[in-house]
């Protein structure tokens, strides 16, 4: 099993390293006034590891409101871009065997020790091209491991696509760890109603780890 998710903290990665939109955790009562410990989290909905909803780039679009009773269960795909520089272009998909109505997991060198932490503002996307190219495939979801789908494409054209073809848009994953292949991908989404976005969970399980997860409590 792979924890393919970012850990919410206030120094953690954020799109292009904007400090404006860093998580906030402040105690708001402790022992000292009372007898618990509470905390406060503020934070943008689309922080760390989390999903798209149309609203977010659509003015028409739906809400999170459309997740809420998705499985959270998906046959994954995950391969291995990390030689792309700059961007996913349709030509660089091209070279994989990218399989039908599967969750298309994008590894890059976003994943690689310190790359983001240098360069936050560079991160690799995915292309118009690229998304065009995918939607062929007709793909559940793609995944990719930067805190945005795509940077510096004037009217947002791979978050418009894919949102109006109902390609669900999974970003903030840590994929350093993950070799490419087959997987089951476990997406658990925060419950959150009438939103632009949604925090997630992310796991990576590969086929047949599920089922001797569940075999050893018998």
């Amino acid at each position: 099993m792979y924890d393919i998710s970012m850990t919410i903290k206030e120094d953690m990665l954020v799109y292009k390293g904007k400090d404006e939109i860093r998580p906030e955790l402040k105690i708001v009562r402790d022992y000292s006034d009372g007898d618990a410990h509470e905390s406060e989290l503020k934070m943008n909905v689309h922080t760390g590891t989390h999903i798209d909803a149309p609203l977010h780039m659509l003015e028409d679009g739906e809400n999170s409101n459309i997740f809420l009773q998705e499985n959270p269960f998906y046959n994954a795909q995950l391969i291995d871009l990390t030689k792309v520089e700059e961007k996913i272009t349709a030509a660089d998909l091209k070279e994989y065997q990218i399989k039908n109505n599967v969750f298309l997991i994008l590894k890059t060198r976003n994943s690689a020790k310190d790359y983001l932490e240098k360069t936050p503002e560079k991160f690799i996307y995915l292309a118009k091209s690229g998304a065009e190219y995918l939607l062929e495939k007709n793909l559940r979801g793609i995944g990719i491991d930067s805190n945005g789908i795509e940077r510096n494409q004037s009217d947002h054209p791979t978050h418009k696509n894919l949102l109006k073809n109902g390609v669900i848009i999974l970003e903030g994953l840590r994929l350093n760890d993950v070799p490419a292949g087959d997987y089951v991908l476990l997406l658990a989404l925060l419950k959150v109603a009438n939103s632009d976005g949604l925090p997630a969970r992310a796991h990576l399980f590969e086929k047949g780890e599920i089922e001797k997860l569940l075999n050893s409590f018998n």
